[in-house]
């Protein structure tokens, strides 16, 4: 029902925040030696998630799907691949597109209740 509802924006939100916390974390251990910087390809993510929705039987719904390493530019000598800039960048892009799929949410939600009132 979901996804006739709201189309992908309801898988939308919730990969967005999914992405929110795992840029946190990145951003939270800038400083550790050795830590990894991960991120989710959200595209790849999005159809993993649509399409085990659908139940197609080649989807998988680990939750992990999409789930990349980032490349750092300059890779620090501890070995942390954590830029701090590119996180920062990402994290207010992702919120920008998550306000935006929540606004639609909203305004769907909105309309069906004004629907069922009969307003």
């Amino acid at each position: 029902m979901n996804e006739r509802l709201f189309g992908i924006h309801g898988a939308a939100l919730t990969l967005r925040s999914e992405r929110m916390g795992v840029i946190a974390s990145n951003i939270a251990n800038a400083a550790t030696p050795g830590y990894k910087a991960r991120d989710i390809d959200f595209g790849a993510a999005l159809d993993a998630r649509l399409a085990s929705q659908r139940g197609d039987g080649a989807a998988t719904s680990d939750p992990r799907a999409g789930m990349v390493w980032r490349n750092p530019t300059m890779p620090s000598l501890d070995g942390n691949t954590v830029e701090l800039n590119r996180e920062q960048v990402a994290f207010a892009e992702n919120a920008v597109a998550y306000s935006a799929s929540l606004s639609f949410v909203q305004g769907k939600v909105n309309t069906l209740t004004r629907a069922l009132k009969g307003e």
